[in-house]
């Protein structure tokens, strides 16, 4: 990745996208993976190369879903 630090919280509204975009003569074909919602965008640009980083990125955000599962089942069971 290049250089480029940013923070914005994902909400459950929010919102993904793909999109592939063919080669042009200014540039060769990428994928966009767009995270959204109402204020902030995030596009993640990936050329072919980078499969390798979406599917360790798709693996992180499965990891960090799973620690947020067991937060709410361990409030859960405070609650009870």
């Amino acid at each position: 990745m290049k250089s480029f630090t940013a923070s914005a919280h994902l909400e459950p509204d929010s919102t993904s996208r793909v999109s592939v975009f063919d080669a042009t003569e200014d540039s060769g074909p990428f994928v966009s993976l767009r995270i959204g919602g109402q204020l902030v965008d995030l596009a993640l640009i990936a050329r072919p190369g980078t499969a390798s980083a979406l599917r360790a990125l798709a693996r992180a955000a499965d990891e960090a879903a799973s620690a947020l599962d067991r937060i709410a089942d361990s409030a859960a069971d405070g609650d009870a």
